[in-house]
């Protein structure tokens, strides 16, 4: 079994930045892929980051040039550092990482608890 624990969300004034963290513990042989999500209240869960083990990631639009995604491999924890932020990035942010436990090749998907991020207008 794999826990994700996230950390970092809070309210943040339109324009201000702020930074969540997942750490990933447990049965770890390795994470294919680490990333975020985001659920805004009456919505569906929509991707906003990922990063894959070897070096890409991917954003969605409205993540593109102001939230950046990284790794630290040896802390098994993914970042997401949001810049000017926006109201309509407000949200619940789950984290997400697709884990191989065992070394045979197949990754479970786990999911953290989700951390509010809440821009004012």
């Amino acid at each position: 079994q794999v826990q994700l624990v996230e950390s970092g969300g809070g309210l943040a004034h339109p324009g201000g930045s702020l930074t969540l963290s997942c750490a990933a513990s447990g049965s770890i042989f390795s994470i294919v892929a680490m990333g975020w999500y985001l659920q805004a209240l009456g919505k569906e869960l929509e991707l906003v980051a990922v990063d894959v083990s070897g070096g890409n990631t991917e954003y969605s639009e409205s993540a593109k040039g102001r939230f950046t995604i990284s790794r630290d491999n040896d802390k098994n924890t993914v970042y997401l550092q949001m810049n000017s932020l926006k109201p309509e990035d407000t949200a619940v942010y789950y984290c997400n990482a697709h884990i191989d436990e065992s070394g045979w090749g197949h990754a479970v998907v786990y999911w953290g608890q989700g951390t509010q991020v809440t821009v004012p207008s």
